[in-house]
Formats: C-alpha cells, sequence, structure tokens
C-alpha cells in the first residue's frame, strides 16, 4: 500500500495455537486504535492439520519471494498485501513477507514508534511482584547470570540499598571451553573480538599503506619510480591469543573486586528454580545448597547454536575460537551472521585462509545494500564465499583435518571449522518450567514485558530476553533501569528504539535507525528519500591499494513528517566512533535539515554525513570528488 492507505496484513494460522491467539489480538488492537493506518484479515484454518495442508503441502507459501518465506513451516504466518481485498489469500495480491509471532511483534513495535520523533516514553506498567520491605527471604535480589546486564543490575540494585546476590556458573562449550566472571562480552564476545580485529586491521595497514607513507623496513631503498617496497609481515597467532587471554583475566579480577566494593555476594554455582522464591545451587563439586529472595533477575544471555548436521561435534564456535592453542590454519565459517564474518575478516586479516559459507544472505536484518558493500569488500580482501550451501557432513581426517561436504555435492578440507548460524538463549536447564516463565519455543528467550516475565516476581533482561537488541549496552542499561524500578522509585521504562550497532568486519559498518528496506516496508517506497554518497577516506587516499576501497554513507528520511531521519548508515574506518553522536540526535527526532545545518569537522569520515545531498530517485552518480 501507499502511504495514502493503511497497510493490510494477513494473519493465517489455526485458532488452536496460542501465538495465532495472541498475535491476531495485538494486530485487532492496533488496527482498532488506528483504523486509517492498518486493516487485518485473519485465516484461520481450524486447526494444524490443514493449516499445513495449506501452506507447505499446497504450497501457498512458495508464492512468498523471500526465501525466509518458502521455508516458513511454523503458525502463524503473516504477509503485507497490495489491496484491501478480504476472502481466501491471493497469491497475486502479495506484497511482502513479514514473518511469523516474533517478527510481527517486532513490526507492531516499530509501527508505534511515535510519528514526531519526541520523548514520548509512558511510565513502565509493572504487575505488582509481592515485595514487601519485610518479606523474610535471605536476599531482596538474586541475580542469576554474570555478563554485563546481570552485573549492572547487581551493582544498581546494591547502591539503592537491596541486599542482592549475584549467581554465575560458566558450563564449558562441547570442545570444554570455559572463562571467568564477565559473560559473553569480555570473554567470548566484544572485547576479544574487537582486539582481534584491531590487530588484523594494523597488519592490513602496515602491509597496504606504510610505504606509501615512506615507512619502511630499515636499510630497503625506493625503487626506480621512488616506492618503497611492502612491508612483509606475519601473525603469531600465540602471542595475540596470550596477551589477550591476559587482559581478560584482569578483567575477570577487576568485576569480582567491583562486586565486593557494592556489597554484592558472589556465588559461583549453577543456579537452578525450585519455586518462584528459591534457586539450588550446584558448585563445580556437584554439591547443593539452596538461596531464597524476594526477586529474581535472569541474565544467562545466549550460547552459540551447534551445527545440524553428521559430525557437528568436529566443529568449534564463538566459544572457542579465541582459546584455541594452536594456529587455526584454512578455516571454514560457516554462516553469513555478523559473528561469522567478524570471525572470518579478523582472521582473513591475520593470513589464513578463510571461506564462509552462506545459506542464504548475508547478514540478515542490516541494511541490504551496506550488507552487500561489506561481502564484496571482504572478497576483495581475500575471504573467499561459498553461496548458497551448508555443510551436510564433517569428517575428521587421519592428519586431523576436517573433510566437509556440503550440500551442493562439493567438499574440501579444512583445519578448523568454526559454526555461527546462531545463538540460543541459555535457559534450558534452569527450571522455567517449575515457577510457570513462559519462553519462546524456537529461540528458548523469555517472553517479558517491561523486563518483567509472566513470572511476576521474576525479571530478565538482555539477550535472554525476547526482543531485545542482543548488544552489550543495551543489556547494561536495561538493568540499571529495571533496579531503578525495583527499588529506586523509578517509573521510566527502558528504551530499546533507535539503538546504534557496529559490525567490526574488515571494513566497519555501523547503524542506528531503519535499514533502507524495513523504512520502504514501514513507509512505503513513495514515503521514503534516500541521500548517499561513495567516497574515499582520506587515510587510504595515498595508498594505490586502496582505491578500488571506497567508505559510503546514506541516510533514510520520512519524506511526509519534514524529513525526520529513519535511519543513518556508515560503511567505513572507525564506524563505531563515527556513529555514536549520531545516536543521540535520533533519539532527539533528527531530520534532515538539522542535519546538514551542522557544521562537520574537516578532514573527517564523520562529516560526510552531514554534507550528504545526492538522492537516490535523483538517478545521479553517488561517487565524491574534491575534499
Amino acid at each position: 500500500m501507499s502511504a495514502s492507505g493503511p497497510r493490510v496484513l494477513h494473519v493465517a494460522g489455526h485458532a488452536s495455537c496460542g501465538f495465532y491467539n495472541r498475535i491476531t489480538s495485538c494486530l485487532g488492537s492496533l488496527s482498532l486504535l488506528f483504523p486509517s493506518r492498518l486493516k487485518i484479515v485473519e485465516h484461520d484454518f481450524g486447526d494444524r492439520t490443514k493449516f499445513r495442508q495449506w501452506l507447505v503441502d499446497d504450497g501457498f507459501r512458495n508464492n512468498f519471494r523471500d526465501p525466509m518465506g518458502k521455508e516458513h513451516v511454523s503458525c502463524p504466518i503473516i504477509w503485507i498485501s497490495k489491496s484491501l481485498k478480504d476472502g481466501d489469500p491471493d497469491p497475486a495480491d502479495i506484497e511482502k513477507y513479514l514473518g511469523g509471532y516474533d517478527k510481527t511483534l517486532d513490526w507492531c513495535r516499530d509501527f508505534m514508534e511515535p510519528a514526531d520523533g519526541a520523548d514520548a516514553k509512558p511510565e513502565a506498567v509493572m504487575v505488582d511482584d509481592g515485595h514487601t520491605p519485610d518479606h523474610g527471604y535471605e536476599y531482596d535480589l538474586v541475580v542469576i547470570g554474570g555478563g554485563s546486564g546481570g552485573m549492572a543490575a547487581a551493582k544498581e540494585a546494591a547502591s539503592l540499598g537491596a541486599k542482592v546476590a549475584l549467581c554465575d556458573f560458566v558450563k564449558p562449550s562441547p570442545q570444554g571451553t570455559s572463562w571467568g566472571l564477565g559473560g559473553t562480552c569480555v570473554n567470548v564476545g566484544c572485547i576479544p573480538k574487537k582486539l582481534y580485529h584491531i590487530g588484523a586491521t594494523l597488519r592490513e595497514s602496515i602491509h597496504a599503506d606504510a610505504n606509501y607513507f615512506g615507512i619502511s623496513t630499515l636499510g630497503t631503498q625506493p625503487d626506480e619510480l621512488g616506492q618503497l617496497p611492502t612491508i612483509q609481515t606475519e601473525s603469531q597467532w600465540n602471542v595475540v591469543k596470550d596477551n589477550i587471554q591476559n587482559y581478560i583475566r584482569s578483567l575477570n579480577f577487576k568485576y569480582r573486586v567491583r562486586l565486593r566494593e557494592k556489597s554484592v555476594q558472589y556465588i559461583n554455582k549453577l543456579a537452578t528454580f525450585k519455586d518462584a522464591h528459591t534457586v539450588e545451587l550446584v558448585d563445580k563439586k556437584g554439591r547443593t545448597s539452596e538461596v531464597t529472595a524476594s526477586r529474581f533477575l535472569v541474565a544467562v544471555g545466549g550460547r552459540p547454536t551447534p551445527l545440524d548436521c553428521e559430525g557437528a561435534d568436529l566443529a568449534i564456535s564463538s566459544d572457542d575460537v579465541f582459546f584455541l592453542e594452536k594456529d587455526p590454519g584454512k578455516v571454514l565459517c560457516v554462516g553469513a551472521s555478523y559473528i561469522s564474518l567478524e570471525c572470518a575478516g579478523f582472521l582473513a586479516g591475520m593470513s589464513k585462509d578463510v571461506t564462509v559459507a552462506v545459506r542464504s544472505i548475508l547478514l540478515r536484518g542490516f541494511d541490504r545494500e551496506c550488507s552487500e558493500r561489506i561481502g564484496n569488500f571482504m572478497q576483495q580482501h581475500g575471504v573467499n564465499f561459498k553461496m548458497k550451501v551448508t555443510p551436510s557432513k564433517l569428517e575428521k581426517l587421519e592428519d586431523d583435518r576436517i573433510k566437509v561436504t556440503f550440500s551442493d555435492g562439493s567438499e574440501d578440507v579444512y583445519d578448523t571449522v568454526l559454526g555461527a548460524v546462531g545463538r540460543t538463549a541459555d535457559t534450558a536447564k534452569l527450571g522455567l518450567e517449575n515457577v510457570n516463565v513462559q519462553t519462546n519455543p524456537k529461540n528458548l528467550k523469555i517472553v517479558a514485558k517491561n523486563e518483567q516475565s509472566t513470572c511476576p516476581n521474576i525479571y530478565a533482561v538482555g539477550d535472554v530476553m525476547e526482543g531485545c537488541p542482543e548488544l552489550t549496552p543495551v543489556a547494561i542499561q536495561a538493568g540499571i533501569s529495571l533496579a531503578r524500578r525495583l527499588f529506586g522509585g523509578s517509573k521510566e521504562p527502558m528504551d530499546y528504539v533507535n539503538v546504534c550497532t557496529t559490525v567490526f568486519t574488515p571494513i566497519e559498518y555501523s547503524c542506528v535507525g531503519l535499514s533502507e528496506d524495513d523504512a520502504i516496508e514501514k513507509y512505503g517506497q513513495d514515503g521514503i528519500e534516500v541521500y548517499h554518497r561513495e567516497f574515499l577516506p582520506l587515510e587510504w587516499s595515498l595508498s594505490q591499494n586502496r582505491h578500488d576501497s571506497n567508505a559510503f554513507a546514506k541516510i533514510v528520511v520520512d519524506k511526509t513528517a519534514k524529513e525526520r531521519v529513519l535511519g543513518i548508515h556508515y560503511v567505513g574506518p572507525n564506524a563505531g566512533e563515527v556513529m555514536q553522536g549520531y545516536g543521540i540526535s535520533m533519539k532527539n527526532g533528527l531530520t534532515y535539515r538539522q542535519l546538514t545545518d551542522t557544521v562537520g569537522i574537516h578532514p573527517t569520515s564523520s562529516e560526510e554525513i552531514v554534507t550528504l545531498a545526492i538522492t537516490k530517485s535523483s538517478g545521479e552518480d553517488a561517487a565524491a570528488g574534491g575534499c
């Protein structure tokens, strides 16, 4: 539909499915509140068998262009149509596949975003959890999970006068890898990933740029053209691995000290719910004990989803790659997630032979144009891509290498296979079934509203919570916000909208707000405009090795609302540093005029964003020239 009429959503499923009933109720409420913007058409097939017959056996799903739509098997399925027609589902009327329950909830959240970008935070509505000052339990709050979100909540609650304990127990990976206090980010995520990325980027700069800046090894002389020879480098895996692990161990120790300074009791034991106010604790030797609390916070995060193929146990995951005792050698990265591409990038940057196996598209959920630029850059810089394949079999050879058979019948041999096909919430053995905490059966994430689960005194923050961006700063902010509501009298909810994120691939990508595709889906093609520019960063301008490595910036605006900025995207050096300030502006309803009225800092890559003037609709060349 165009921006002038309502969006028409079709919901197909069967009334015996709870997810179908909940999403139709949710969408029905929205259409009642916004009749000029949204219309819902329901298709109830009565039972699961008839629904599957229509969707799978009769082939209705094959009418979707989206590959995910063609593979959809679960109830419900939701799509957007081109017209206001009722009646039986019409394949010719399909505009866009939306998804299932989870994706549609995300769509609803975006639908409810204030149109003027103003600060319209309501008070957080919380169910009474029964907490009283004289509750009689051992603790006011027990936090389960020692990652960034859990520690932030524990320290904030303690600073507000609560008696707090934090339970943290790292279950070893299938390969036997374990680590210290701090969760995924510190031990097997953001911190080691960024440090390896820095090392790979440094090596690339030395190799590609140093001689153009007159830097060479001692004793070398310019050639007849006046050019110095390229500096030859090698990466020593154990040196960087040991240095990074030493740094991380220092962080593990600092976190223990900070918990002690805040009077948070640290319990290095595995916690499982017995009832709503009691958890059983098991230590490394199998000894059990119990602890009680008025309130609990689950902040256990997620763990890598294992590969689904024969011999999958031969693969490592992102839980293991930073601890490898030997050089990874020739590597296969399975998956096109940001984790897979980041690992592939820094491994290739350390001169490893790297291949990425991609089932469908790169960086699902991110802007398509920017994702394709990242893929092209990585391919130009030595990363191999096998598209439209997955591993079907892994076999260990006599020399300890791994033979991989792919779904297209091709074969190759690798020293290391790294699975990075997604993550699953680490809730399977928490005993949530004992306390009636609802989880999403697909990803095991806890269903929560304002971080409060379906058991009122049990809360969740971070990657373990359904609908929460899987980002460390989000978990930290959510933990602090929740603690202030529980123990500080605050009514302010956590704001999950317009959160900046960065992908640390060889050419970095940072963004905030909607992708171009999502903006088109929400506002219609005629409702948006895109300003974009391709440019050569100054730091790459001298090197002949870099002249095919352009950076890229674009903003997406709502033409119907004074060109309010819907999304900002940047692909280039130091992307995270470039984007942070724009995130603040996005929180405050940034418009294109405000952006371009800002005087940039020259010469920087960030100034390209405040000088964007070429629109996609104009058809003009987005390549930039001059200074």
